[in-house]
This record gives structure tokens, sequence and C-alpha cells, in this order.
């Protein structure tokens, strides 16, 4: 039974001008112990579907699912005090943000004891002594010392490897970490990635990993999702999708990796993701597609076969080339 169970996730934002949808049909399913790493540009729904399971969305956002089940628990359902015993407990984040997630008005050993008070209800010293050893573990050097520390008296390397520490604090079975080397030297964002690869190994969590570093996801994901303009384009694992990608978005993302650049300038992914005001009527990624036809610009494509990454497009790739998908999904 998959750990996380997602079909069909939509969120709407309530603007002055009506409703815009920013994730639209989503799914997603997560087995214990995999990585899943979610892949896109800015804008493509990445962290507004994370945030929308973790129940963090602003009052102006309406969440819609078919299905929404943690271990078999239909989270739809839950009430919101139900629904605090699993969220921060056995599903955790990691935000994108880590010198803004953190409250400047609070030490570090105050908010990771928090994390512990609230779902495991440890007292004071046993508070303190798992806060020493989650910073011990995350690699913090002088963790007793460290939980006097404010947030402003980190490095932003520091101050991640502190919210990693408050997300493993209750041992959660899922962590999503969006984004978690933004922002970071080369040098930290290898040590974060092999940090997160050790508490998989080590406690046996599965991990949703949000990104747009290609490198990243293909260093440690299993199984990649690739999300624009909100809509799930292609899904399929790693290696697959990095020998033959399907969807002529994701075909793009992958060619302007330096590593597979064969000319003296990086290629580019012309125009930008559409927002509320400039969707195309058709395939949302037409405008800026190197394959498209009139088709593209009038027809909303459906997914293509699972032996195509369920690509939506009207003409996925095989081998680089155009085809048309024999049976629909």
């Amino acid at each position: 039974m998959p750990l996380l169970e997602i079909e069909n996730l939509s969120v709407d934002f309530e603007t002055r001008s009506g409703l815009f949808r920013a994730v639209d049909g989503v799914s997603l399913s997560v087995d214990p112990r995999e990585i899943v790493s979610i892949v896109g540009e800015s804008g493509s729904g990445k962290s507004v579907s994370m945030l929308a399971i973790m129940g963090l969305l602003p009052p102006t956002a309406r969440v819609s699912a078919s299905k929404m089940r943690f271990e078999g628990v239909d989270m739809l359902t839950l009430s919101p005090r139900e629904r605090r015993r699993v969220i921060g407990k056995d599903v955790s984040m990691i935000f994108q943000e880590p010198m803004t997630s953190l409250n400047p008005c609070f030490t570090v050993g105050f908010q990771i004891g928090e994390t512990l008070k609230t779902h495991l209800g440890l007292g004071r010293a046993e508070r303190k002594a798992r806060s020493i050893e989650l910073l011990s573990l995350v690699g913090i050097p002088e963790p007793e010392r460290r939980l006097a520390a404010f947030p402003h008296q980190l490095s932003g390397g520091m101050s991640q490897r502190v919210m990693i520490a408050m997300a493993i604090a209750c041992s959660p079975k899922l962590l999503i970490a969006d984004e978690p080397t933004t922002a970071l030297d080369v040098t930290i964002q290898a040590q974060i990635l092999d940090l997160l690869l050790k508490l998989r190994d080590e406690r046996g969590m599965a991990l949703v990993l949000i990104t747009h570093d290609m490198g990243v996801v293909a260093e440690t994901a299993e199984r990649v999702i690739v999300q624009y303009a909100g809509r799930q384009v292609e899904e399929a694992k790693t290696a697959d999708l990095f020998r033959d990608p399907h969807h002529p978005y994701t075909a793009a993302l992958l060619a302007a990796l330096p590593e597979r650049a064969t000319a003296d300038l990086l290629p580019s992914i012309p125009g930008m993701v559409p927002g509320q005001f400039n969707r195309p009527p058709g395939c949302l990624f037409e405008p800026r597609c190197a394959h498209a036809f009139d088709l593209c610009r009038t027809t909303p494509p459906v997914k293509a076969p699972a032996e195509l990454g369920r690509a939506l497009c009207h003409t996925p790739l095989v081998e680089g080339r155009p085809v048309s998908p024999k049976v629909p999904a």
C-alpha cells in the first residue's frame, strides 16, 4: 500500500479577478522509503501542491481532490485537530527559505523543543536532550551551545540544518523537502543532500524532493514528476526520463543542463510560464514549444500511455522525435 496517495488535486486562489487555478489535476503516490522528485520552473505549482497536502495554504485557497490518503487514512475528512496529529509528526516538511522560516524572536532550542512538546509531549529535560541529539545528528558543531543561538546568528547552511532537525524531530514517515539546497553554496548543497539520503536509509522514511535542479534529481531521486503551469506533464523513473524524455518541456529542461550543451551558449526555453491572464486555450506549453502545431494551439492535450511517461502532449517525443500516441490513458 502506498504511503501517500493523491488523485486529481486542484488548488484555486481567490483573486479580485476571480479564481486562479494554480494546481490542476495533480496525482501523486509515494511508497515507503521511496524518493520522488517534483521538478519544474518557478510558477509550476510544485510548492503549492505540497503545501496543500500539509494544510498550510492561506484562507484564499480552495483545495479539492478525488483522493488524499496517508497510510490509508482519508485526510480530506479529518478535522483540524485530527490533521495536526499527523502533520508535523508523521508528515513533515523542510521549507524553501530557512532564513525566513525560523522565527527570529526565539532561540533554536525553543523552536525545536516546541515541536517535541506539541507532538511527543516531552518534558523540559527530555526536550533539551533530544534537541542536542538532533542538532548533532544533522552535523551542527557544539550542539548544546547552539541551542541558545537565535536564527540571525546562524549561516544559511546552519539554518537549513536546523530546519532539517525540526522536520525529523518526530521521526516522520514522509519528509517533504522544498528546494532544500536553494541559496546554499555547492559544498553545503552536497552535504545537505547526503544528510537527507542518510536519514532516509537510517530511518526508513520516504522523501518528496521539490527542486528545479536536474542535477540534484539525477543524484537522488528514484522517480520524477515534471510539472508545468500547475499540471503534471510527465512521470517516469529517473534513468528513463534522462535517457528518453517524452514531453517537449522535459526535453528542453534536460537540454539546458551544462553537461549536455554542445554549443558555446547554453540552450534556453523562450518565454515564461503562463500566469492567470495569459493562459493559452490549447496546450499550456504551446507558445514555448518547438514541436507545436495547429492542434496544440486550440485543443488541450490528453495524457499519453504509461510507456510514454503519461506525457501531457498531442505528439510525445520518442528518441527526440514527435510521434502520435496510439492509445490515450
